[in-house]
């Protein structure tokens, strides 16, 4: 999945890091101070939206992009209360992430239309 998402980003943005958990991806966020995240909901260590949460509650400006296979409404109600996100269901990657990504680097949110808000 990992590759999967660099080599569908590396077109369009340059990609400063790419992990596996979220440990990993908030320690890599502290020291590069990335515009935005592509962070999965389900990754180990801390998932997603607790690292993204850690790197909030610790000053980072990076806007993020969620991936995952979770629709429920309060994974989606979780990640909005972070701020300028994006959430994108894995299986609309490839039509939704490139938009998302736009879209929260402009200061809007982004939800996939097949996910419950």
């Amino acid at each position: 999945m990992l590759e999967s998402l660099v080599r569908l980003l590396t077109r369009d943005f340059d990609i400063v890091a790419a992990v596996s958990d979220g440990t990993a991806a908030v320690a890599e966020a502290e020291q590069l101070e990335p515009d935005l995240l592509v962070l999965d909901i389900a990754m180990p260590g801390l998932n997603g939206i607790a690292a993204a949460a850690r790197l909030k509650e610790q000053g980072s400006q990076a806007k993020v992009v969620f991936v995952t296979n979770m629709r429920d409404r309060e994974f989606v109600q979780e990640s909005l209360a972070l701020g300028d996100v994006g959430f994108v269901a894995k299986d609309r990657l490839v039509a939704d992430l490139l938009p998302a990504i736009r879209r929260v680097l402009a200061g809007h949110t982004f939800v996939s239309p097949t996910v419950q808000r």
